[in-house]
């Protein structure tokens, strides 16, 4: 199968390097040459500047990783012409032309797999595993927090111009920072309804740096969300209270612990010993080669973007208002 990659920034070359690790060579870039990285990882690559030039090389699988605001230029076109679709979160910035890229999926026969690479953690698996088998009873409570300090994410460039710091890119936490969205309702169902307050007085941005989201799931579960471009050092984490429990989770020892209160114990989860971050992104692209060969059906669809999508924009709309936004 043949794979065209969008876009040659820091998540583009992932993606590069991952396919070529498990075994696919038949490769196309598709650019603007607007990166700050350097060409000489992609050496010997058909690289096209028109997106019609570069879909005459009849790539069957499309790996969107370009920046979020112009996702569905590239996709909609792409999946007219059959190809399936890994995007990476979120799945654009606004819901529209949303529609569009449906009926283009619908029409073209591609599958779609929206780029949530937390679905992968073996960590997070098993929390849904102890979820599952009601270890810790009902769900009362969740709460995630995960600040990092955006100016040490990409050394090469300033940060002040990053799509993640770029309103027009479809910048801001609220965006970039999307995984808890997505993991969240995975893990305890989906959203109700939230209260949100943004800033952007850590970093001075023409976006929001900092956001503090109140949830109200669909089940009756409470949710308690932080994001943050300016934490150091950086915290990711993750605890689940439950009538008869609790979980918690740490992305930077990647471990995850269950309290079994009837018997006043702690379960704990350790990842395999050579695990690192890349094993997400690797899995998930493994994951993607099967869904484009119709092996198996993608775990986290489209839908599970748009929903992710729609909380997003809830988050923004309730902080500009200072309301409560139900869905």
């Amino acid at each position: 199968m043949k794979f065209l990659i969008a876009g040659f920034g820091s998540i583009g070359r992932r993606h590069l390097n991952n396919l070529r690790a498990l075994g696919e060579n038949d490769l196309i870039l598709y650019r603007t040459h607007h990166s700050t990285l350097s060409d000489d990882e992609i050496q010997g690559i058909p690289v096209e500047t028109d997106l019609s030039a570069a879909l005459a090389h009849k790539p069957g699988a499309v790996i969107i990783a370009n920046p979020t605001a112009l996702h569905l230029d590239v996709a909609i076109p792409c999946a007219e012409a059959g190809c399936s679709i890994l995007m990476e979160k979120p799945v654009s910035h606004s819901m529209e032309r949303m529609d569009e890229l449906q009926q283009a999926l619908q029409k073209g026969g591609g599958k779609f797999l929206t780029g949530f690479q937390f679905r992968f953690h073996p960590a997070l698996r098993q929390i849904k595993q102890w979820l599952s088998n009601e270890r810790i009873g009902v769900i009362t409570s969740v709460k995630s927090h995960w600040g990092e300090y955006l100016p040490n994410w990409h050394p090469w460039e300033d940060y002040r111009n990053s799509y993640s710091a770029r309103p027009d890119l479809g910048g801001g936490v609220v965006n970039t920072l999307s995984h808890p969205f997505d993991y969240l309702r995975w893990l305890a169902g989906n959203v109700d309804s939230l209260f949100a307050v943004t800033s952007n007085r850590g970093l001075n941005l023409a976006v929001e740096d900092t956001a503090d989201i109140l949830l109200n799931f669909a089940s009756g579960t409470c949710g308690n969300l932080h994001l943050d471009y300016l934490q150091r050092p950086a915290q990711h984490t993750l605890e689940i209270t439950g009538t008869l429990g609790r979980i918690i989770w740490d992305n930077a020892t990647a471990k995850a612990r269950c309290y079994d209160s009837m018997h006043e114990i702690w379960d704990d989860y350790n990842p395999p010993s050579d695990f690192e971050r890349n094993h997400l992104f690797l899995e998930e692209m493994a994951h993607f080669i099967r869904v484009a060969k119709n092996e198996e059906a993608p775990l986290c669809t489209l839908e599970d973007g748009i929903a992710a999508l729609q909380i997003a924009l809830a988050v923004h709309s309730s902080a500009q208002e200072g309301c409560l936004v139900k869905f």
